[in-house]
């Protein structure tokens, strides 16, 4: 790996700390875990003053080892011990964290031939369900260390070691720091470790706690072209850089012993598909004279990068890198005096990551919460370790689960069969809400059978079988069974009844019985009465079932909005002339009234769907008005006439903006200002509206546009007004367009208002990259997945519609591509509301008219719109 390679396998094979000791400082929120340390033994590692807990409160398997004594000597006590896992193929730790903390998690791993045989082995890491690194020990003495700065979406996590057939796992220690959220900021994806140098030491200590506060370990890195420079001051004895990297490591730089020769170091990467983040730390350590000054300009490949650059005296400067480098190979750093400088470079240190990204999702997390509180409750002690269902091929036994595209996987089946149950049935069943079967036969249940077992809206097997349940089965799911919407089992449960007429003591209901038998037939000739008197007054009728009610729904119309008749509608369009689109429900014509122009939609009469829809949208647009909302005009209700007048919006939608047949191609700033209009009427309707309506329907050609390219929403045929009780959803048959459509909704058919939010996302996605919603292709890629790809390299240029031409703020484009993803999100409750998503838009939008507004500045364009895939675009605090 080039100029690197060597010092970072020899630093991280036989690391050894010699360090000085300096006041102890806080490590609440430091997680240091000795892995194979007895229960409940806790000790202070002197030369670092960090306390160690013990593991056996993260994992439930393995076993405790120590390494051979003659490593001891060269070892911090962290890594005397090691839990070692002959058994099982994936074994983990369960880690509770604060969700949403950016940490540097490390593993360490020392041998120290703590089996006695001398067996050097090669296992996978994993954190949560994705692959972290491969572990591969090449010497019983050296240190073995894995790090990465990650920011976890829950409140645990998992670090699993998995066993590949080559060695038993084993590990040493686990810690956890917590950084600065401003700090290590990537476009996407989690950053490991390559190199972490304190170029210029002058001496060979490495540093880790208490001289950095993060406990990052520094290793020290020389040259034999380079000479040292040093100061015995304090460096930021303020603290403003949010990276603080140690002062002792930043006390001494390295410079070029030939001042005129710039400075280089390299690296090659394994893979020219990986991606890479750099951090370098500058601090000036001399000081310097009047007439002496220090600049400089570094480059990448032979390419500008950022300069000239002056470093403050006692002060750190970190440049880093806004966007990953990626598509090479080898990258070589050349650091060079500036043409005015009298002295030459520095570099102080230097930190080099790659990018990890973690794309398997994790269990959903109810689905996820719900298991391992059943697991708590019943004590079951199968493996049951790390994430239920992913990755596939570590599916806990008894489990299977449902994969739907990137979608967090569902469980759909749960069998406990012959597990040594014992007590009630599980409330936390009640929460697995995708479960299809359930098996809790052969085994010592007692209690009755929960009424919520009958909630459960998917499933379709339920088998109680050789239990000792007691009481009578709900009567739900007695009429599921009868049904055969439901397989039930409860045979061999001695005191449970599993009939629709359950009788413990037949003597003593008798009486009860019969009258209530009596009753009931009185009650049921009644109600036969009633409904032969209704069907004969409605004999009449049977063609045209649903007429008078809709009549009766349109009875206030003519109070509210103009009534057309149908012959006015044909003056209107000039007999139908002009059409402007169609659809589902009919055909839209273009018409006047007056001088004013309008779009008329004419039901076809063969549109079933069409029908309802259009008493939907009348009965909406009555009742609500927002400039980001198409305006009713009026209505025709003329026998089998039916028809809506709309204001006319003269640049139609959306979708053909975004085209590639369109000759006239939307500025980003337009862009802007019609996502914005368009999340502002989906504002009005969820938060605005009493109760609050979900459109259902929110796409690229439901968005249109007037003279002024100001959007407004149309088509609210397929909406949905919220029931008054304060509900949070309703239970609805799914409706929308595909590609649009919200996953969860479309698997759970619970509606709620960020289901508008998800199809928001894509239209927003639509409206960023200018590609379809789903690509015409082979492949049918949705947009969506073709932004993650490139997210995942950073290429803000390919991500952008390139009939843009570059010509927008990139800060701007990243943030717009944030909210979109966040509204994509494959879980409800992790999308924004629209009320954040509008003022999340208004700061693009702000962004955007700054960058308008200062003029053509070439030199900050040109940094600005550096191309991403190839170049870095570096910032300076």
């Amino acid at each position: 790996m080039g100029g690197f390679q060597t010092s970072i396998f020899a630093f991280l094979g036989v690391l050894s700390l010699t360090l000085l000791l300096v006041h102890a400082q806080d490590q609440s929120d430091f997680i240091s875990i000795d892995c194979g340390l007895p229960a409940n033994s806790t000790y202070k590692e002197e030369t670092i003053s960090i306390d160690y807990i013990s593991d056996a409160n993260y994992i439930d398997t393995g076993i405790s080892r120590s390494i051979a004594s003659e490593f001891k000597g060269t070892q911090q006590q962290q890594v005397w011990n090691v839990r070692s896992f002959p058994q099982g193929v994936r074994n983990c730790y369960t880690i509770n964290i604060t969700r949403g903390t950016k940490y540097l998690i490390r593993g360490t791993f020392v041998h120290g031939n703590y089996d006695g045989e001398g067996d050097l082995p090669e296992f996978d890491l994993y954190l949560g369900t994705n692959m972290w690194d491969t572990v591969k020990v090449a010497n019983a003495s050296y240190s073995i260390i894995k790090e990465l700065i990650h920011v976890p979406s829950r409140n645990y996590i998992h670090v699993c070691l998995v066993n590949t057939g080559l060695g038993t796992p084993f590990i040493s220690a686990i810690e956890f720091r917590a950084l600065k959220k401003n700090s290590y900021v990537t476009k996407s994806g989690s950053l490991a470790l390559l190199l972490r140098a304190d170029a210029g030491s002058t001496s060979n200590q490495s540093y880790r706690y208490a001289y950095d506060v993060y406990d990052r370990l520094w290793l020290h890195y020389n040259n034999n072209k380079w000479k040292d420079l040093s100061t015995g001051l304090t460096i930021d004895s303020q603290s403003q850089n949010d990276y603080q990297p140690a002062s002792v490591v930043m006390s001494t730089a390295a410079t070029p012993i030939n001042e005129s020769a710039p400075m280089e170091f390299y690296w090659e990467a394994d893979d020219p598909n990986t991606q890479f983040y750099i951090f370098m730390h500058f601090a000036e350590v001399v000081k310097l004279e009047p007439n002496q000054s220090r600049s400089f300009n570094i480059t990448l490949n032979g390419k500008y990068m950022y300069g000239p650059l002056v470093p403050d005296y006692l002060s750190t400067t970190t440049l880093y890198s806004t966007s990953p480098e990626t598509g090479g190979q080898k990258y070589v750093f050349s650091i060079f005096k500036a043409e005015n400088s009298t002295l030459p470079p520095i570099l102080n240190a230097i930190e080099i990551y790659s990018v990890k990204d973690f794309l398997q999702p994790e269990t959903d997390q109810a689905d996820g919460d719900a298991i391992r509180k059943i697991k708590s409750t019943y004590g079951i002690k199968r493996d049951w370790q790390g994430d239920p269902c992913a990755p596939k091929q570590y599916l806990w036994k008894g489990l299977d689960c449902s994969y739907v595209g990137d979608n967090a996987p569902r469980i759909t089946s749960l069998n406990l069969s012959s597990s040594g149950l014992t007590g009630e049935i599980s409330a936390d069943i009640s929460n697995l809400l995708m479960l299809q079967s359930l098996d809790l036969s052969n085994n010592s249940l007692t209690g009755s059978v929960p009424d919520f077992l009958s909630t459960l809206p998917n499933l379709r097997v339920l088998n109680l079988e050789q239990n000792k349940l007691t009481g009578s089965v709900p009567i739900e799911l007695i009429e599921r069974r009868d049904n055969g919407s439901l397989s039930l089992s409860v045979r061999e449960n001695s005191d449970l009844c599993g009939s629709r007429s359950c009788k413990k003591n037949k003597n003593n209901v008798v009486i009860p019985i019969v009258a209530s038998v009596i009753g009931g037939l009185l009650v049921l000739t009644l109600i036969v009465m009633a409904i032969c008197w209704g069907i004969r007054r409605r004999t009449k009728q049977a063609a045209m079932v649903d007429t008078e009610s809709h009549m009766q729904n349109l009875s206030t119309l003519e109070s509210l909005q103009r009534q057309f008749t149908y012959s006015e509608l044909l003056g209107i369009t000039n007999n139908f002339e002009r059409i402007l689109g169609k659809g589902g429900f009919g055909t839209v014509y273009h018409g006047y009234i007056d001088n004013t122009q309008v779009a008329v939609k004419m039901l076809s009469h063969s549109s079933v769907q069409g029908y309802q829809q259009f008493h939907s949208e009348v009965r909406l647009l009555m009742r609500v008005h927002h400039r980001n909302l198409t305006t009713l005009v009026g209505y025709c209700y003329e026998g089998t006439n039916m028809g809506l007048v709309y204001e006319y919006m003269a640049n139609g939608d959306l979708e053909a903006h975004l085209s590639d047949g369109n000759a006239k191609t939307l500025t980003w700033e337009d862009r802007l200002r019609i996502a914005t209009d368009a999340a502002q009427g989906l504002e009005y309707l969820h938060c605005g509206c009493k109760p609050p309506i979900v459109h259902r329907d929110v796409k690229t050609t439901n968005i249109l546009l007037n003279e002024n390219l100001q959007a407004k929403l149309a088509d609210f045929g397929l909406s949905k007004i919220f029931p008054i009780d304060g509900g949070t959803h309703v239970s609805t048959v799914v409706a929308g367009t595909p590609g649009y459509l919200d996953p969860e909704y479309y698997i759970t058919n619970w509606l709620t208002e960020k289901s508008d939010v998800y199809s928001f996302g894509v239209v927003l996605l639509e409206i960023i990259t200018g590609r379809p919603v789903i690509e015409r292709s082979e492949e049918r890629t949705h947009v969506s997945q073709f932004v993650s790809s490139m997210l995942a390299r950073g290429d803000i240029k390919n991500i952008a519609d390139p009939r843009l031409h570059g010509n927008f703020n990139s800060n701007s484009v990243w943030r717009a591509v944030e909210i979109a993803m966040g509204c994509v999100s494959s879980t409800a409750a992790k999308r924004p509301t629209m009320s954040q998503v509008v003022v999340d838009l208004k700061e693009c939008m702000a962004t955007e008219l700054a960058r308008a507004n200062e003029g053509d500045s070439r030199k900050s364009m040109e940094m600005i719109n550096m191309d991403l895939a190839t170049e870095l675009n570096p910032l300076a605090r």
